[in-house]
């Protein structure tokens, strides 16, 4: 990519690699809000979060870091994407070498560089054991802003973000939360430290799970698992579960039928939806 990409200032965007409906249309605004403004949107090229993010920064600029060498992105569904972020002038980082395979150990690594690059970073959903907590630790550690957006108690997604306000983090909502708490910041000053706590530790489980390539029995049981992982306690539109999935209408609709008649979900007015607590 260009290198001139990194000169700009930078807002790291990072979270759960299970996004929910809301979490991806808010990483989407983040991102695209942060682009209009002159920022460069860094972020991981994980699943779910950082690949949103990255989608919606692709025009305005963007900087993806590898835990692997840079022609080894991962997961492999977002190779496409880290082309298009290079053809798009956007930055592909990595301090290890051409033909690198990322190991489990090499994630925590690659968050040291995000949170490096930027001027701070934006939590949006992670879970107690995300490794997004890493990066908001060596952020802090750094003398960068952190940033977390609140989630609902009652999704185990918001868990960290709502932990990490606890501890100090600056919550925000919108983008103008974080040009407010930039502008005295001059994007140098140390913020007051907080404890991100023992559990900031990056869930080997979870990474496991991502690499080992398990795939559902068919596209219907992919669609739905897909799905129910996007929801949660908050009502999403629809149209916006269509979108975010790239699943026709009427399959969308077809496994939301199932998942009411199963008693998963509820229905909210204004066509919306939401996942039954447990």
């Amino acid at each position: 990519g260009k290198a001139s990409t990194a000169s700009a200032p930078c807002i790291a965007i990072v979270g759960s690699r299970n996004a929910s409906i809301t979490g991806q249309k808010l990483a989407t605004r983040f991102a695209g809000e942060l682009g209009e403004h002159g920022y460069q949107v860094v972020s991981g090229l994980a699943r779910g979060i950082d690949a949103v993010a990255h989608r919606a920064s692709l025009k305005t600029g963007t900087i993806a870091v590898f835990a692997g060498g840079i022609d080894q992105a991962f997961p492999e569904e977002n190779v496409s994407l880290a082309r298009e972020i290079r053809d798009q002038g956007g930055l592909l980082v990595s301090e290890m070498p051409i033909g690198w395979k990322p190991r489990n150990i090499d994630f925590p690594r690659r968050n040291r560089i995000i949170a490096g690059l930027a001027l701070g970073v934006v939590v949006i959903e992670a879970a107690k054991r995300s490794g997004s907590l890493i990066t908001a630790r060596l952020a802090n550690e750094n003398n960068r802003l952190v940033f977390s957006v609140p989630g609902s108690p009652l999704d185990p997604r918001a868990e960290g973000c709502n932990h990490l306000i606890r501890q100090g983090a600056i919550l925000v909502t919108c983008v103008d939360d974080i040009r407010e708490a930039l502008a005295p910041m001059g994007g140098g000053e140390p913020q007051l430290p907080f404890e991100v706590g023992e559990n900031e530790a990056e869930s080997l489980e979870g990474l496991v799970s991502e690499r080992s390539g398990a795939v559902p029995a068919n596209a219907d049981d992919a669609l739905r698992q897909r799905i129910s992982q996007a929801l949660g306690p908050s009502p999403v539109d629809i149209d916006d579960i269509i979108h975010f999935s790239g699943a026709s209408a009427g399959q969308v609709q077809l496994v939301l039928l199932e998942l009411d008649l199963a008693g998963r979900i509820e229905r909210h007015a204004g066509n919306r939806v939401s996942l039954q607590p447990e």
